[in-house]
């Protein structure tokens, strides 16, 4: 082995849950960092892009592979066919040989694979293919000639992993389940930070330590209680769990299919992999990635912060948290659509006949006095039916008429988010079964020419373009239930609203040219000292028209 920093990794697997996470962590470790991807655009978007080199490849193509591994320290092998349809054992089988002969041939010091933790007794052939097939690609990879790490993990708990994704929609959209034989079969979970700790520590192990290693967290659980627990740490009341012997497998992964999003041929091996007990039998990573105060970190804690995305419905990672931002267990660009648990939302966007900043002053002064311009009675029953459920209710109001900072209460929303002149970012108060907010933008329109019935006139800025998107993160089966309950009345509601605070704008910006009109009339003796040139930007004392000014009915 080189030195033991300062060390060149290929990362197979970038765009994957676990591959995505482990890049940064390596640069921060002070490493180079080389990804190897079929698709490399997928990795643009990633905030560490630019510190990494990106080369396109696939790992059966050995004329890639040699070339992605040339000036290799380490390697390491992220990639699976899990969710590949029929046939993924062979493609899985084929793509290792080829990088275990290439990494041999390129003189790479250490290669490290994860793989799944396989139950103790069990002979390989009745293993789930899932498993069979990862324990075969580690022992390609052991066999190698190259010194190997080969990480052996059961269920890996972080947001955007599909065994917690699994977890999740299970428990919280089913308060009382029938469930298959294998909730009863005991795991031993892994937070994903553990899991990347684990995989960057490997990277400086001792040359002649070449071998699997289990990798668990303190706590050994059944599914069941897992379902108990998550529940528990997520505030979900108490889950019905009843066991039926008959359901196989694969009846199983269409019955998770039916309730969560998570895809069945993803879901069957995962399934089936529950089949046996998977408990580690040996914790000897300790003896070259030793564990620092709190780890391995238990479940409770796991699924906590697992649960980041949940309580920030992936809003924005510049909220105030308990988290820290980008930290391991944090959504990324790649995850699939259906990690994070389910995020309701209602979108609307607006061409505006205004100036920009006539469009802010009206969106920075909603709420209280001024209105939510829309339906108002809608309004006001919904706050009536929050005060008798105990909450805030919608007379509140506002602190200042015109000027809004964070942290302020508006009705039954508190303001969350604020970037003067473009974005305000409210999160409800009010009694839901379930987290909402609502934003609203207030941009320059890119291209206000391109509809010539909302092209500004000539004395105007520019056009603006108005974009509203209301979130709601439901709260177990009942929010799914509210969502769907309002969801018809949103047309009324929220688009009434994107279209009155069009109007709102407009007519705001209206009574400023008015006002400069008419102090251009003035004599030269008569006007303000303080008066320049006629300027597009609204007047700062000026008021934004309430919803009564100008409202279209629903």
């Amino acid at each position: 082995m080189k030195a033991t920093t300062g060390l060149h990794c290929l990362v197979t697997g970038a765009t994957g849950y676990i591959g995505g996470r482990l890049v940064p962590e390596l640069l921060d470790a002070g490493h180079r960092v080389r990804c190897l991807a079929r698709s490399p655009e997928k990795l643009r978007d990633h905030p560490w892009a630019g510190r990494t080199e990106i080369v396109r490849g696939d790992v059966t193509d050995a004329a890639s592979v040699a070339e992605a591994l040339r000036g290799i320290d380490v390697a390491y092998y992220l990639v699976h066919a899990l969710a590949g349809g029929s046939g993924f054992e062979d493609r899985d089988r084929a793509a290792a040989r080829v990088f275990a002969e290439q990494a041999r041939a390129a003189g790479v010091s250490r290669i490290v694979y994860l793989g799944g933790l396989t139950p103790a007794g069990i002979p390989v052939r009745d293993l789930s293919p899932h498993l069979r097939s990862r324990a075969e690609v580690g022992d390609i990879l052991l066999a190698s000639g190259v010194p190997t790490t080969v990480l052996r993990a059961a269920v890996i708990i972080g947001s955007g992993s599909a065994s917690f994704e699994m977890l999740r929609y299970l428990t919280e959209r089913l308060p009382v389940m029938v469930t298959p034989s294998w909730v009863g079969t005991r795991v031993q979970p892994v937070a994903v930070r553990d899991v990347l700790r684990y995989l960057v520590g490997s990277a400086t192990m001792p040359p002649e330590v070449s071998r699997a290693f289990d990798i668990g967290g303190p706590d050994v659980l059944t599914y069941e209680e897992m379902m108990r627990r998550y529940a528990v740490v997520a505030a979900l009341p108490h889950r019905l769990i009843l066991r039926v012997p008959m359901l196989t497998p694969r009846l199983s992964s269409h019955w998770i299919g039916l309730v969560t999003p998570v895809p069945r041929a993803l879901a069957r091996p995962l399934a089936e992999s529950l089949r046996h007990e998977v408990v580690c039998a040996e914790h000897d990573i300790a003896r070259y990635v030793p564990d620092p105060p709190g780890a391995p970190i238990g479940v409770d804690r796991a699924v906590s912060l697992a649960l980041r995305r949940v309580r920030e419905a992936d809003v924005t990672t510049r909220w105030s948290s308990a988290s820290l931002p980008g930290a391991p267990s944090d959504p990324l660009p790649t995850d699939p659509d259906w990690a994070g648990g389910s995020l309701y939302t209602d979108e609307r966007e607006r061409a505006v006949d205004a100036s920009p900043a006539a469009l802010w002053r009206v969106v920075e002064g909603i709420g209280g006095e001024n209105g939510w311009y829309s339906f108002p009675l809608a309004w006001a029953v919904r706050g009536w039916l929050d005060r008798l459920a105990g909450g805030v209710g919608i007379r509140r109001g506002r602190r200042d008429a015109a000027r809004l900072r964070v942290g302020d209460s508006l009705d039954f929303w508190r303001v969350e988010e604020i970037e003067p002149g473009r974005l305000l970012r409210l999160r409800a108060e009010m009694r839901l079964p379930g987290l909402a907010w609502l934003e609203m933008y207030a941009d320059p329109d890119p291209d206000p020419d391109s509809d010539p019935a909302q092209s500004p006139p000539a004395d105007r800025a520019r056009g603006a373009r108005y974009r509203q998107r209301a979130l709601f993160h439901p709260h177990g089966l009942l929010g799914h239930l509210y969502w769907w309950s309002v969801s018809p009345f949103h047309a009324v509601v929220f688009g009434g609203m994107a279209r009155n605070i069009a109007r709102a704008a407009r007519r705001l910006d209206d009574e400023a040219a008015a006002t400069r009109g008419t102090a251009s009339e003035r004599p030269a003796s008569e006007r303000p000292a303080s008066a320049g040139p006629a300027s597009s930007e609204v007047p700062e004392d000026s008021r934004p028209p309430g919803p009564d000014a100008e409202r279209e009915n629903p």
